[in-house]
């Protein structure tokens, strides 16, 4: 198509020219070329057809930036690739039940230091930490704040910590012990201490390693049943056996 039209074009600027009269336009061969629609391949002139190129480069998912990431916003790395097998190993081990703690509720838990020496364990100091996504929220009772744990420069969990606390003066304490909250839950999905949430352990150890006991609240004088492991002393005060 494009060669006939060329063609056309010359004897009409031969047939002007014999009539002493000079054309006044002049078509470029990119006029002629065919027209370029985005998304589809076009026919160039030697007929073979031209295919947009894919842009090969990451498409930023909220929150990076050149030799940046803004951890408040960013979900980079997540569920990219697993853990080699070393550190999943240390992430997926039983939880040894002389590190789990039972509050006097019948609430089971592991120490939030344990979490940290977990997670140094399988990335090494340094190869991890926790990243706000949310300003501090401080109400009546409780502190919260969203965390990201990042391990490895990859997104790996987001949870909220939060935290009761009594009186103004104890808001910086609360503020850290939010902190350590939201590792404990981050650690759920790295499948650290993963038992202490299944209902079937938590009853299996209970009856192993813990003692149900009656006890006064002296303040109170209230009796009431409460929990203490079977190897832990007896409950300090305001608690007495």
């Amino acid at each position: 198509m494009a060669s006939l039209v060329r063609s056309v074009l010359a004897n009409q600027s031969r047939s002007l020219r014999g009539l002493g009269v000079r054309p006044s336009l002049a078509l470029s061969r990119t006029a002629l070329r065919a027209p370029r629609f985005a998304g589809f391949a076009t026919a160039s002139e030697d007929g073979e057809a031209e295919i947009p190129q894919p842009n090969d480069g990451p498409v930023p998912f909220g929150g990076e930036k050149e030799g940046h990431t803004d951890w408040s916003k960013s979900y980079y790395g997540l569920s990219q690739q697993a853990f080699p097998k070393e550190a999943a190993d240390i992430l997926l081990a039983p939880v040894d039940p002389l590190d789990i703690e039972c509050k006097p509720d019948g609430l089971i838990y592991l120490p939030e230091i344990k979490y940290r020496r977990i997670l140094n364990r399988a990335f090494g100091p340094g190869a991890w930490g926790l990243a706000p996504r949310s300003e501090t929220n401080v109400s009546a009772k409780i502190v919260s704040r969203e965390y990201a744990l990042v391990c490895q420069g990859r997104l790996v969990a987001i949870a909220r910590g939060e935290q009761e606390y009594f009186d103004v003066n104890g808001v910086p304490t609360a503020t850290e012990a939010c902190k350590s909250n939201a590792l404990m839950r981050c650690c759920k999905d790295l499948g650290i201490a993963s038992e202490l949430w299944d209902p079937r352990f938590i009853r299996e150890f209970k009856a192993k390693y813990c003692v149900e006991i009656f006890a006064e609240h002296l303040p109170t004088k209230k009796k009431s049943k409460l929990w203490r492991r079977k190897d832990a002393p007896k409950l300090a005060y305001p608690y007495q056996e």
